[in-house]
């Protein structure tokens, strides 16, 4: 499994390089050095979906520089989601133990807040699509945590949809305990428990960038 992880990533750093600064090349690394240590990529999954989303060339560096900025928003707009400039996508992530209440996928209301921001930003980048993902850590009945996670993922996307973001650009995943990002062990294990989005170009965008009229 790791040779395919590494496989994948190597491919994504290499077609998404011309659109990436130093630091941001640098983010990647410190990502895929982090997934490396359990999270499976497949095509439909976050890290799938975003080496796919990839173009290349003077449109995806159109792509890249307007993603820039749409992560620069998220990170200010939600200091405790961890944001990933990744490819021409983002990769962002939910700590788990902070959006919901322990094996429950009721939205903390301290952290209604954190997602309406997120939503705010989403609505400013009409022409981008958003897949959700929710994993949990090893504990406790694998049947358990999947259906957790399917409810914790759900209940991301509607909120974000009653915030006004529309249905079509949300997908929704969910994996359970099978796509550890990091080990299962006492000082890990806490990281495992997230929702996690990867943000990308719609069709829209990728036909404005490759018209030269993405602005």
């Amino acid at each position: 499994m790791k040779k395919i992880i590494v496989l994948s990533l190597s491919a994504l750093l290499l077609v998404g390089c011309g659109t990436l600064n130093k630091q941001q090349k640098g983010t990647i690394a410190g990502t895929a050095g982090g997934a490396l240590l359990g999270a499976t990529v497949t095509k439909g999954n976050i890290w799938g979906i975003l080496a796919g989303a990839t173009i290349g060339g003077i449109a995806g560096n159109l792509i890249g520089k307007k993603m820039d900025k749409q992560a620069r928003e998220l990170s200010q707009a939600i200091p405790s989601a961890e944001v990933n400039r990744v490819g021409e996508g983002i990769n962002m992530t939910f700590d788990s133990s902070l959006a919901f209440k322990i094996n429950s996928s009721e939205l903390s209301s301290s952290y209604l807040s954190d997602l309406s921001a997120a939503a705010q930003v989403f609505k400013s980048y009409p022409d981008t699509n958003i897949l959700i993902e929710g994993h949990t850590d090893d504990s406790g009945a694998a049947e358990y945590n999947y259906s957790l996670s399917e409810k914790r993922a759900k209940a991301v996307s509607n909120y974000f949809i009653s915030q006004g973001i529309d249905a079509s650009r949300l997908s929704v995943k969910w994996y359970g305990e099978t796509h550890p990002k990091y080990p299962n062990d006492e000082a890990n294990r806490a990281k495992n428990r997230r929702v996690e989005l990867a943000i990308y170009a719609n069709d829209d965008m990728k036909n404005q960038a490759r018209n030269g009229k993405l602005d």
